[in-house]
């Protein structure tokens, strides 16, 4: 379970290695990865392979598009992780209960499939409890909606209430629930109490599932990196509760929308659609929002990668009618004052990674380099302009930064190397002389032998495997977020030469 306090004396940062694979990714029967044996399993792996690293996306609960940087809120647990295995074998689910499963594929998740029928079995373990009473788990359940009420209690109305209007968004719900009438409130939670008592249930679950499993994570040596975007959902219980904290019309919906100008990943620039900060209120809240999220997110996790770091900065405003992202301006953040609060908060040393990717200026570097953040290095992003002082080639990294042959965005090393135009991957070519031989694998032991302080690649790389595996493909929306491994694909043999690697480049676990 979340505590109430962050630790107060973080992890700090060590040279270690470690896998990039989100719990949806993992294996099993039901549709999705979830928080139970395959993913205990999965931890084991970790620990056979010599990693002192997993790295997880956001893990709330998805929302448009099924990208985890598009939850419901920033608080929340995604239930669709939570593990069926575990509540049959406490008695919150019989086997008639799966008598209507879907015929899931072992290698992608169908979300449209997955959801409603996950939902109704989530439905039918809440009853189950209800009905049979479980009284250490009533105890449990009790303890915990009263340590999370500060975020449980709106997150459960705020989903109740989705429910209630076939899943529109807030913005086009009844005035009275737009605008938080505390009479409608009052009277809605009255007649659709049990349906509440469902999502709090939920939550109580997922809460209490990932923690055994960082517990365990903890046990093998391994910490746990995760990730805070730095936007939210317009459709998420975030902006419905503290609409003043956000750039809004009267109505609710934004004026002005977060994305990124023309880039790498984009000749149009991405258009994300979130809602930009009003940062003149988290000023006068002392960004208490900000604390508690970052707080709570440190009772799940042991680091944190900051999504679009640069954001603190500067935001990339659009105006929310315009279709691309091309036509913006940049907005400045109040990011050093954000982060002198976080450290009064959370302590001297932030176990923060920023993602520093993108545009970036000297203002972000300062501020990453004012907190003594590590930056994010990305060694597919080193050859593209021919050269030598590319920040991306491993002979310019310091050791404060984090380094990935790429992240759950990019294309897998493989497939991005079979891609490669001529001219780039004679470049390459030049720099790692045997890459043809095994692309991925050699791009792994350049970013484990640099002195980054962490190295981490996605699980598709150590099983080189190409474009049929990538997992995301940022501005584009489609079968996306949804791979998944088949237990067939992590052997003992492959355990031994991730084991050799860390070994080799003196990358521990944080039991040695």
């Amino acid at each position: 379970m979340p505590s109430s306090k962050a630790d107060a004396n973080p992890t700090k940062f060590r040279r270690s290695g470690g896998i990039l694979l989100h719990p949806s990714s993992i294996w099993g029967d039901y549709g999705i990865g979830e928080l139970g044996q395959n993913t205990f399993k999965w931890i084991e792996f970790l620990k056979q392979a010599g990693c002192g690293l997993w790295q997880v996306l956001p893990l709330g609960p998805t929302g448009y598009g099924d990208s985890p940087y598009q939850s419901f809120s920033s608080f929340a647990g995604n239930p669709n992780l939570i593990s069926l295995e575990l509540l049959f074998q406490e008695g919150l689910l019989d086997r008639r209960d799966f008598d209507q499963m879907p015929d899931f594929s072992p290698e992608r998740v169908d979300f449209g499939k997955l959801i409603p029928w996950k939902a109704n079995l989530l439905n039918r373990a809440y009853q189950h409890f209800r009905q049979h009473r479980f009284p250490d788990l009533q105890d449990e359940f009790a303890q915990f909606c009263t340590a999370q009420a500060e975020w449980l209690e709106d997150f459960a109305l705020f989903m109740a209430l989705k429910q209630a209007h076939q899943g529109r968004t807030w913005m086009e719900w009844e005035e009275p629930y737009r605008q938080r009438s505390p009479e409608a409130i009052q009277k809605f939670a009255q007649r659709n109490q049990t349906m509440i008592d469902s999502v709090r249930f939920q939550q109580f679950l997922f809460f209490r599932q990932w923690s055994a499993l960082r517990t365990a994570a903890h046990e093998a040596g391994i910490r746990i990196i995760g990730d805070v975007p730095i936007f939210v959902a317009q459709d998420s219980c975030d902006v419905w509760c503290y609409p003043q904290l956000f750039k809004l019309n009267q109505r609710g919906y934004p004026r002005v929308i977060a994305g990124v100008p023309p880039d790498y990943f984009s000749p149009i620039g991405q258009r994300w659609g979130n809602p930009i900060y009003n940062w003149k209120e988290h000023h006068h809240s002392h960004f208490d929002w900000w604390k508690r999220r970052f707080k709570h997110t440190l009772n799940q996790v042991d680091f944190i990668r900051i999504d679009h770091f640069r954001g603190f900065c500067a935001c990339w405003e659009i105006p929310a009618h315009l279709p691309t992202a091309e036509k913006g301006r940049w907005v400045k953040s109040p990011g050093s004052r954000l982060f002198r609060h976080l450290k009064t908060e959370l302590g001297e040393n932030l176990p923060f990674i920023a993602e520093d990717l993108g545009v970036i200026t000297e203002d972000v570097i300062r501020l990453r380099e004012n907190f003594q953040l590590p930056g994010m290095k990305v060694l597919q992003f080193a050859f593209d302009d021919h050269n030598p002082r590319n920040p991306f080639l491993p002979h310019n990294f310091s050791t404060r930064c984090v380094v990935y042959t790429g992240t759950h965005d990019n294309d897998t090393t493989l497939g991005w190397y079979i891609s490669l135009d001529a001219p780039i991957r004679a470049a390459v070519k030049r720099y790692l002389p045997w890459i043809d031989q095994d692309p991925a694998w050699q791009m792994i032991q350049y970013a484990w032998a640099s002195v980054a302080v962490f190295a981490l690649a996605p699980l598709q790389d150590f099983l080189r495997l190409g474009s049929e595996a990538r997992f995301n493909y940022p501005g584009k929306i489609g079968q996306y977020w949804s791979w998944r491994a088949t237990p067939d694909l992590l052997s003992g043999q492959l355990a031994a030469q991730i084991a050799q690697l860390n070994q080799q480049y003196n990358r521990q676990s944080f039991e040695a």
